[in-house]
């Protein structure tokens, strides 16, 4: 009896740490997600000037090629994936992932932004042609970004890539994360509507290249803006894993309360028993 009552006061002892834990991640996560969110009206902010000068550059000649610099007629693809660096968001990358083999066409090269995305993808049989690792907080996503741009322009330099797609987590108020697929490439000119102006716009650069760096600038804001929704998202994510492992644990407890009072009552009544006059 007495081994028995004590371990169910060393099983409460290590849920009630359990629910510490918890509780702190759930507090991590909900900050980091508010800190994610909280970056996006810069980061759409410099999109908008961006865009702007795009409308701009464009008055000055024919837009320019929608691939990288020296394109080349192509059929390839290129599938930017972007999950998780850590786990606790239930399946969230295995939706990513996906989402992504959906958005596939055929000679698809996988780029995984990651480690858990990158584990999911071994899972689902996803050839990954490179990955990367994902931020951690809104503060390391200048460096991830870059870091996928890099390479992005790397292969569309050296391989036969005609389309290049981005998969990624969005926040939701609710429900859980939504997955969004939105094309980078090829870079559609055509929705900078141009603008008229009485005077030209001031340039150094030739319109070709500066309307191609213009364009390069925009995709790097795009990809910033997809790692920090998919940053929130991540988090939300971890904060839904972390709420429903609060309830299970809320419950256990409450069953370990219930079977401590009985066995204290057992182990009460069998001492008063001995006790008793016979």
């Amino acid at each position: 009896m007495t081994n028995r009552l004590a371990d169910v006061e060393a099983r409460a002892r290590t849920v009630d740490e359990l629910s510490s834990v918890v509780t702190a991640m759930r507090g991590i996560a909900a900050a980091r997600a508010r800190d994610a969110l909280e970056r996006l009206s810069g980061i759409r902010a410099c999109a908008e000037v961006i865009a702007a000068a795009i409308a701009d550059a464009m008055t000055l000649t024919a837009p320019a090629s929608p691939a990288a610099p020296n394109a080349r007629p192509a059929s390839g693809q290129i599938v930017v994936a972007i999950g998780t660096e850590q786990g606790f968001v239930g399946t969230f990358n295995h939706r990513i992932i996906e989402a992504a083999q959906r958005a596939a066409t055929t000679g698809t090269a996988y780029l995984v932004i990651g480690e858990r995305a990158r584990l999911a993808a071994a899972e689902l049989d996803v050839p990954v042609a490179w990955s990367s690792e994902m931020a951690a907080h809104a503060n390391a996503v200048p460096e991830i970004a870059n870091r996928i741009v890099n390479e992005l322009y790397d292969r569309l330099g050296d391989a036969d890539v005609s389309h290049v797609a981005l998969v990624h987590g969005a926040p939701q108020a609710v429900e859980a994360a939504r997955i969004v697929t939105t094309s980078l490439l090829p870079f559609d000119f055509a929705r900078f509507g141009p603008v008229t102006r009485p005077f030209p716009p001031l340039v150094t650069l030739a319109p070709r290249p500066l309307q191609e760096s213009l364009a390069e600038e925009y995709v790097y804001t795009q990809i910033c803006e997809a790692i920090v929704l998919a940053l929130a998202a991540e988090n939300e994510a971890r904060m839904r894993a972390m709420m429903a492992a609060r309830r299970n644990i809320d419950d256990m407890a409450r069953r370990l309360r219930i079977e401590h009072q009985r066995l204290r009552q057992e182990q009460i009544t069998a001492e008063i028993v001995e006790l008793s006059p016979r």
